[in-house]
């Protein structure tokens, strides 16, 4: 099957799609604006890159002219648009289809709510398309929220993790210290700074004992804005010796870094879908998390983890007091996210139902 990608090349959720189904013996394409190319090889050598002329917000509309010649031209038996609202635009503008549109977060979380003209786009490029997708089921309500129809159908295929490489054998803990840790960027909305307050609080917890205290450590992987703030505030809190920034990490390095951990504790504000809190999962770390949609639909709280209220200090400190005292527990909460991973985020497995909706869906464009 011959599929056309018109997505960002330079996120790694492209970059996965692309590579399996490339894997899988298609013949695939991916198009992306100019100022979204590919980083490094991550790419499969196979699949066919394209970079269209424009960049920026404005290439969503220049490009349209561009596309709809190399449509004409690779003429695709799929075209899979990733991005509701920009790459979304670009592709109803271009006139190509019909398409299959995946929508990713911020384009139905943020993107209609910028104001009426946005709502407006957006409302367009959804019912230009013939299929929708969604990562989850939350997303999936959502889409519908902003469509204001409960009815609108929606595929969900979540971003699963590849379980053969995030598996716990293949890896060792490097240290005796007792981590907590978080992949995140360094952004206000993923919580950060709220984890850091719920580690002083564990250090100042006298229930805690001083030889338990002095394992205690945090590593934070990510780079972002926030990174100068929360450099100050760890030193603010005289906790340079316990919370380390780790900066920003590889994708390939992500299991390694996760062995390390004995907890994952994500304090976000908004999630959409969970991915990191999943590959903790599969590597069967327990994980404290926030009340989000995207993580509550994730974590099953009390079997897989503990979820706590957003931004709320007190709570994640118990949570994560109680799994550091209690290491069975740490275990049994890993040992069921491992297999709440088998069952509903092995990769191989939606990336098969992805390809059953493009078997159900192909048609040829123009």
């Amino acid at each position: 099957m011959r599929i056309l990608f018109l997505a960002a090349a330079n996120s790694i959720h492209t970059v996965k799609w692309v590579n399996s189904m490339s894997n899988r013996g298609h013949e695939v394409y991916l198009l992306y604006n100019k100022g979204h190319a590919p980083h490094n090889d991550l790419i499969n050598q196979n699949v066919k890159l394209h970079q269209l002329r424009f960049g920026g917000s404005l290439g969503y509309y220049l490009n349209s002219f561009e596309l709809y010649n190399m449509v004409k031209k690779i003429r695709p038996d799929i075209i899979h648009v990733h991005y509701a609202s920009g790459y979304g635009t670009l592709a109803r503008i271009s006139k190509i289809g019909p398409i299959i549109l995946s929508v990713w977060g911020s384009d139905v979380y943020d993107f209609p709510y910028e104001g009426k003209i946005k709502k407006q786009i957006l409302k367009k490029n959804v019912r230009y398309a013939e299929v929708l997708a969604s990562t989850s089921e939350c997303m999936a309500f959502q889409l519908r929220k902003v469509m204001e129809n409960g009815s609108l159908k929606v595929s969900v295929t979540p971003f699963g993790v590849d379980v053969n490489r995030f598996d716990p054998n293949k890896y060792k803990k490097k240290t005796d210290a007792i981590v907590i840790g978080n992949i995140k960027s360094l952004n206000p909305i993923y919580g950060i700074e709220e984890l850091i307050y719920s580690v002083r609080e564990l250090a100042q917890d006298d229930e805690i004992d001083d030889c338990i205290k002095k394992k205690l450590r945090v590593e934070i992987y990510g780079d972002g804005d926030q990174k100068n703030e929360l450099i100050s505030l760890i030193r603010k809190l005289k906790l340079e010796n316990v919370i380390y920034l780790m900066g920003k990490i590889p994708n390939n390095k992500v299991p390694e870094a996760l062995a390390n951990f004995d907890i994952f504790c994500a304090m976000s504000q908004r999630e959409s879908f969970g991915v990191s809190i999943v590959e903790a999962m599969a590597m069967e770390k327990p994980v404290v998390v926030s009340d989000v949609d995207g993580f509550k639909e994730v974590v099953e709280d009390g079997i897989t983890g503990i979820i706590v209220d957003r931004k709320n200090v007190n709570q994640c400190k118990e949570a994560l007091k109680k799994l550091i005292l209690d290491e069975a527990l740490q275990r049994q909460f890993g040992q069921n996210g491992r297999k709440r991973v088998l069952d509903l985020y092995d990769w191989e497995k939606n990336v098969s139902y992805m390809e059953s909706i493009y078997y159900d869906f192909n048609t040829k464009p123009i």
